[in-house]
C-alpha cells in the first residue's frame, strides 16, 4: 500500500471572481488500495478537491497526478475519468437510461468497448453491487440506495482502480447510506479499489483507513480515524462533530471513568464499559 494512486501538489484553486482560493497550497497524497475519508465544514473545499481529483477542474498553481497522469494534460482526461470514476450525491442525476442493464452500459459504449465483452463486463459490474436481480427493472423504481448501487456498477464496468465519492450519501436514509457505504468499502477491501470518501458523516469516515480534514481551503489535519477523531476540541473548533461514542468516551472520562480516549464504535465502547464493570473470573 506505499504506491501512491493520487498526488496533490501545493494546489491552489480559485472559483471566477471569488475573492479567496477555494483551496490553497494544499499537498496529499492516496495510496494505492487506501480508503480515504475526507471531512470539512460546508465551503471548506473538500468537494472542489475531489472534482481536481477526477480532473473536472484544473488547478491554477500546483498539480494533481492521478494513476501517474497529470490532470493538466488534456490528452490524459479520458484515460483519468476512466480509472478514477465519481459518484455524486444525487443518484438521480447520474441515472441516464431506462433500463439498469442498460444504464450501466452507458460508460462503455462511451469507451468503445466491443459489444461482444459489454455483457460480462455487465453481469460482473451488478453482480459486485449485488443488483444482478435488477438488470431489467426501471432505474425511477430504486430506492436512492440502489440507484448509487447502479452508478458505482457503471463505474465499475469501467474498470477503474479509484473510487473518488463526493457526498455520495448524503441524499439517502440511513438504510441506503448503510447499503452503499459496505458496497464500498467492500469493493475496496475484495478488488483493492483505492477510494477517496467525501462525507460529513463522522460515523462513516470512523471506517477509513485515513483522515484528511479540510477548513478554509486548507488541510488542518491527518491521520487514522484514532489519531483524528479523539481531539474533540479541535474538531469542535472546525465545526465538526465526532462519533457518537468518541463524544461519549470523552464525557465519561472527565467524570473519571478511565476509558480509551479513542473510541469510536458502539462494540468498542461496550466492550471496554465491560471490561471496567465485568471482572475478569
Amino acid at each position: 500500500m506505499n504506491e501512491t494512486r493520487i498526488s496533490v501538489e501545493n494546489v491552489t484553486f480559485t472559483y471566477d471572481e471569488a475573492p479567496e482560493p477555494a483551496l490553497r497550497g494544499v499537498n496529499t497524497a492516496v495510496r494505492t488500495g487506501e480508503f480515504l475519508a475526507v471531512l470539512g465544514h460546508n465551503g471548506s473545499g473538500k468537494s472542489t478537491l475531489a472534482k481536481l481529483l477526477n480532473a473536472l477542474y484544473v488547478p491554477q498553481e500546483g498539480r494533481v497526478v492521478v494513476c501517474g497522469m497529470d490532470t493538466a494534460d488534456e490528452n490524459n482526461l479520458w484515460q483519468i475519468r476512466q480509472q478514477a470514476g465519481m459518484i455524486f450525491q444525487n443518484p438521480d442525476n447520474q441515472i441516464v437510461a431506462t433500463v439498469v442493464r442498460e444504464d450501466v452500459a452507458f460508460g462503455l459504449e462511451n469507451m468503445g468497448v466491443p459489444t461482444a465483452e459489454m455483457p460480462g463486463r455487465i453481469e460482473s459490474a451488478l453482480s459486485a453491487v449485488r443488483m444482478n436481480a435488477f438488470a431489467e427493472a426501471a432505474p425511477h423504481m430504486l430506492s436512492g440506495g440502489q440507484k448509487q448501487r447502479v452508478a458505482i456498477a457503471g463505474i465499475l464496468a469501467m474498470e477503474p482502480t479509484v473510487i473518488i465519492a463526493d457526498e455520495a450519501t448524503a441524499m439517502l436514509d440511513p438504510s441506503g447510506r448503510a447499503e452503499v457505504l459496505d458496497t464500498v468499502r467492500r469493493l475496496n477491501r475484495e478488488k483493492g479499489i483505492t477510494v477517496v470518501w467525501i462525507t460529513h458523516f463522522m460515523e462513516e469516515a470512523a471506517q477509513a483507513d485515513r483522515i484528511v480534514v479540510v477548513s478554509g481551503g486548507e488541510i488542518v489535519l491527518a491521520g487514522t480515524p484514532r489519531e483524528v477523531f479523539p481531539q474533540v476540541e479541535r474538531m469542535r473548533e472546525l465545526h465538526l462533530d465526532v462519533p457518537h461514542m468518541t463524544d461519549l468516551a470523552q464525557e465519561l472520562r472527565r467524570g473519571g471513568m478511565p476509558l480509551p480516549a479513542d473510541v469510536l464504535t458502539v462494540e468498542e465502547m461496550a466492550e471496554e464499559v465491560c471490561k471496567l464493570l465485568c471482572p475478569s473470573k
